[in-house]
């Protein structure tokens, strides 16, 4: 096996699947957009599509075949995200960088590099859509100051609730607009406000708007004038979110290091890798550089877990 990854087959393979990487990103980008098709918005019309279209639609439909009914933890990231690409055209394009990792590993005769490439590639999506998730999230409790406002001068102006927050969900930003404009149309087929609020503080995981999701149900059983409550709760709000930078502020000395700390053995290593290949590929050749290697990746994580918990300050 380590002959033919060392010959001249191994980098004729690379090169093919750089090709085919190349061509299934082509394919991808021939996607269709998630608008109605053409025989909806104008019956009698025929959809026109290329080949590269039916090549897409026929991969991304085997993989949702494939997928269907095991991907609902990635729908929930995705959504949690704001990532509008479906599940299965994410898993092709995940496929197709993987595939060009691996065959570049090939053709810079490094086989197994490419292949720890390939395997880090879902790692690494599945990295990138949770701090997509997080920083949606941040934005998302950074405007609770502005959607209580707005609220309150709602209620106050003589609308009800949902017309409230039909209206926050017309004039705020992004991700506000979204998660409200979505309340609002679970409460217009028939869903409870309440529930939909509740589903809502769930999926942002924010602490201050379950606050305000159970004042506004108290309001609703015992009555009063919400706009007042509102304005208490904001006020509460804004204390805590002052406290909050003040010690994202003080802990921002001890992220920095945590992140240059974890950052620094894989810049040396690809330093090395591009200076002096010979010397770092000893590692992935010889089983005392797989024990290396292994032993480095654990003692990482146990430091990247005790830094975590350094940094993580609970008050």
């Amino acid at each position: 096996m380590m002959g033919f990854l060392a010959s001249g087959a191994a980098l004729t393979l690379g090169w093919v699947l750089l090709g085919v990487a190349g061509l299934t990103a082509v394919v991808l980008g021939a996607l269709p957009n998630n608008r109605l098709p053409m025989a909806r918005r104008r019956p009698g019309s025929a959809e026109q599509g290329g080949n590269l279209q039916r090549v897409a639609t026929v991969a991304t439909d085997t993989v949702d075949k494939f997928m269907r009914g095991r991907s609902g933890s990635l729908d929930v990231i995705l959504e949690e995200a704001g990532v509008t690409t479906p599940a299965k055209d994410l898993i092709v394009i995940l496929a197709a960088v993987a595939l060009a990792c691996f065959a570049l590993g090939l053709v810079m005769g490094q086989p197994v590099v490419g292949l720890l490439l390939a395997l880090m590639c879902p790692v690494v999506g599945r990295m990138m859509l949770s701090m997509l998730a997080d920083r949606r999230r941040r934005a998302f409790g950074g405007q609770l100051d502005e959607i209580l406002q707005m609220m309150a001068g709602s209620l106050r102006a003589g609308y009800s609730l949902p017309q409230a927050v039909a209206t926050i969900s017309q004039e705020a930003g992004d991700p506000v607009a979204q998660e409200f404009a979505r309340v609002t149309n679970e409460t217009r087929v028939g869903r409870s406000m309440m529930e939909s609020l509740d589903d809502l503080a769930r999926r942002m995981r924010n602490e201050d708007f379950y606050w305000i999701t159970q004042a506004i149900g108290i309001n609703r059983e015992v009555g009063g004038n919400l706009a007042d409550v509102l304005d208490n709760v904001s006020n509460t709000i804004r204390q805590r979110t002052q406290m909050k930078r003040q010690v994202a502020a003080l802990a921002a000395d001890g992220k920095l290091s945590a992140i240059i700390l974890m950052l620094l053995p894989f810049v040396i290593a690809l330093v090395l890798f591009f200076m002096s290949p010979s010397y770092i590929s000893k590692l992935f050749a010889e089983p005392l550089g797989w024990a290396m290697v292994a032993a480095g990746a654990v003692m990482l994580a146990i430091g990247g877990f005790w830094l975590a918990k350094i940094i993580n300050l609970k008050y």
